[in-house]
């Protein structure tokens, strides 16, 4: 995919250890990296708190290097102005030239081995504007209990009340998994998380969603080329910028492409309208909506920029598929992009159709398979569905539809979305948008894309057609099916948080992302 280094990498904590040991073989060693670290996250605290005299932070302090870099941040904190305490968690080497260097600065530093009744840290809870975790990091290989348990309960505690403190987080919150983003239940739940240099691959799953908070990467000074083996990566504004379409000045409308959208249903008039808007408004040149003849002129007195093929019909709502299935074979051939799918239902016709135009073995245009196509193909009995339908696409489904074509449980897909949709995207040998939270794009090549974006307003009816609208718009513009793919999720991403922006996340509809898509498209160019 071009355009790659435009992208974070995201990190297991194994690939991490070997990137900073290749660090050290370069020359750049792990106190180096601390400092920068320290920093780093000392600047994010700033930026969050604002003006820093007469502001109380507490820095809670583990072992070892993440230690390290919470009391480097804590020196820099101090001497910005802030009132910092380092609340020493887990005991730590003899001697410490980080604890040293921060008490020199003026930080107040407390062992907790001297905090038996936690009086101090409650005392100091009490004006706390902020606690900063820099306890475990990437170290956490056991349940959280004793003493750490305590502590984290007490400020976890604190935090919750009115007027509180914010909880940031060093690199992960205490007691995450940095691989699998298991939670341990005492473990705070940070209002941001600041990665460093990397983001950890568990940041991104279901499990770790609550407590992570918003995850901001900062620079540590790690040379680049040293991450070459790492295949999953975070979409960014940068890379969605270069990705984006050209608009030449002097183009017309053939030269953004031709989509053809079969979808709808008499239950789901709506879904059509919507994949056909977002298709439009991501700047596709014709886009074209397939709909059983009855439903017309319902939905084009809603959408009029599409052009309409009216399907066949035995009886009003009844597809007849074999003449509708040989209409769309028939006009495939002037289409870009094909989107099959949206509220299409699964009628014994519907299937049917879907089965004729999707698994006869002619050629396609570059496809993309929604809701109800998935469904269908799904429910194949006859042989494994990928097989059926041999040609490399785009799936998109949403959690309970993964399951569906994986035999799994939903929440077995939850509990690993990264995983199983890198494994599902192999096997069936199709680009797959786990559909969600920070929604996965995975390729048949084993490299993953995820998006930054976690909107609760995205969870509502309607979304995932201006999803798929969207990814089959770009795609007949002649994105890669990866590109189109990873692109569309991220412009729908991106127009979700300006929506929630303006409306919140309560009350966002579908209807409202698909005008929200141009300003997106407009702002990354005009930030190039």
């Amino acid at each position: 995919m071009a355009h790659e280094s435009h992208m974070l990498k995201v990190v297991t904590s194994e690939q991490m250890r070997r990137i900073e040991a290749r660090c050290e073989a370069t020359g750049v060693s792990s106190d180096s990296l601390m400092e920068k670290a320290g920093l780093a996250v000392a600047r994010r605290a700033r930026h969050h708190l604002g003006h820093l005299p007469g502001v109380h932070v507490i820095v809670l302090i583990g072992r070892g290097n993440n230690g390290g870099d919470g009391l480097v941040a804590a020196g820099h904190l101090r001497r910005w102005g802030a009132r910092v305490t380092a609340y020493i968690c887990l005991d730590r080497e003899d001697p410490d030239p980080k604890l040293y260097a921060a008490i020199e600065r003026g930080v107040r530093a407390v062992q907790t081995s001297s905090d038996e009744s936690l009086a101090i840290l409650n005392e100091a809870l009490e004006p706390a504007h902020m606690v900063v975790d820099a306890v475990l990091g990437t170290g956490r290989s056991r349940p959280i209990d004793g003493r750490l348990k305590s502590i984290l309960s007490r400020v976890s505690e604190a935090a919750g009340t009115r007027g509180g403190p914010r909880i940031l987080a060093l690199d992960l919150p205490s007691g995450v998994d940095a691989d699998t983003g298991e939670a341990d239940p005492i473990c705070l739940a940070a209002e941001v998380t600041v990665a460093l240099g990397y983001p950890k691959l568990g940041l991104y799953e279901a499990t770790a969603h609550d407590k992570a908070g918003a995850v901001e990467v900062v620079d540590i000074g790690i040379p680049a080329g040293l991450d070459d083996e790492v295949g999953i990566e975070l979409m960014t504004s940068a890379w969605a910028r270069n990705m984006l379409p050209r608009r030449p000045v002097g183009a017309h409308k053939g030269d953004f492409g031709r989509t053809l959208i079969v979808a709808g249903s008499a239950n789901y008039v709506g879904a059509a309208y919507l994949a056909a808007t977002a298709a439009t408004r991501v700047g596709a040149g014709l886009v074209t909506l397939a709909i059983p003849e009855s439903l017309r002129a319902t939905v084009a007195a809603k959408a009029s920029e599409p052009t309409y093929l009216p399907l066949p019909e035995s009886a009003p709502g009844e597809l007849d598929p074999g003449a509708s299935g040989a209409l769309i074979a028939g006009s495939l051939g002037g289409y870009d992009a094909l989107l099959v799918g949206c509220g299409l239902g699964q009628a014994s016709t519907t299937k049917a159709l879907v089965e004729r135009v999707l698994c006869s073995g002619e050629p396609l245009p570059p496809t993309v398979v929604d809701a109800d196509g998935l469904n269908i193909l799904a429910a194949r009995n006859d042989e494994e569905w990928w097989e059926a339908f041999p040609e490399r696409a785009i799936i998109t489904p949403h959690p309970g539809e993964m399951a569906r074509l994986t035999g799994e449980s939903t929440r077995t897909i939850q509990g690993n979305r990264i995983g199983q949709a890198m494994r599902g995207a192999e096997k069936w040998n199709k680009v797959t948008v786990l559909k969600g939270a920070h929604t996965v794009v995975a390729l048949p090549t084993g490299r993953a894309m995820i998006s930054p974006y976690t909107n609760p307003g995205l969870a509502s009816a309607g979304t995932g057609d201006v999803l798929a609208g969207t990814v089959a718009g770009l795609l007949s513009q002649g994105l890669a099916l990866e590109q189109a793919a990873a692109l569309g999720v991220f412009l729908h991403g991106e127009a979700g948080e300006r929506v929630r922006i303006e409306l919140g996340d309560t009350g966002m509809v579908a209807d409202d992302l698909p005008c929200a898509l141009p300003h997106v498209i407009k702002q990354l160019r005009a930030n190039a």
